[in-house]
């Protein structure tokens, strides 16, 4: 009696490996990413984290503050990691979290004097970082492959 084929183990087929292969260099290059943009803001004391909070907030509609929930919507970052970013940001006099003028109970982020002085030069060393990070792709190259993140992050985001 003949025993029937058994299919080999997902982890030996070429489409596990390329998968594998992907994901784990978006993650190194995740790693990387922050590492590196860190570096680039050394002299400032802000973190990839950080910037990214920062750059929330100087977007026009964020000019009254948004919502620490919005905030971890929008950056896609848990409430606790968010607390800890955001007091790092208030003890550094950069961010500040107000009363909610609509809802008492809700808190508002916002960006402060001393953090609207500092983003400028932020801005600064984040163009010098996006421009050697992307050296040497082109345009259409830039818009391909923020197509392609979309799409991972939007396949992410049902998981």
């Amino acid at each position: 009696m003949s025993r029937p084929r058994s299919s080999p183990p997902p982890t030996e087929n070429a489409d596990f490996e390329i998968s594998n292969r992907l994901l784990f260099r978006v993650f190194q290059t995740t790693n990387l990413m922050h590492t590196q943009g860190t570096r680039f803001a050394a002299d400032i004391g802000i973190t990839t984290q950080q910037w990214s909070v920062l750059g929330a907030l100087s977007r026009p509609q964020a000019k009254q503050g948004i919502t620490v929930g919005e905030l971890s919507e929008l950056l896609l970052i848990s409430r606790q990691n968010l607390t800890g970013i955001l007091n790092r940001l208030e003890a550094q006099g950069l961010t500040s979290r107000v009363v909610d003028a609509a809802d008492g109970r809700a808190r508002r982020v916002v960006m402060t004097s001393a953090g609207r002085a500092v983003w400028p030069k932020l801005t600064r060393r984040i163009a010098d970082f996006y421009t050697e990070a992307l050296a040497g792709f082109s345009f259409d190259d830039r818009v391909s492959f923020l197509h392609y993140v979309d799409r991972l992050k939007t396949n992410l985001t049902r998981l």
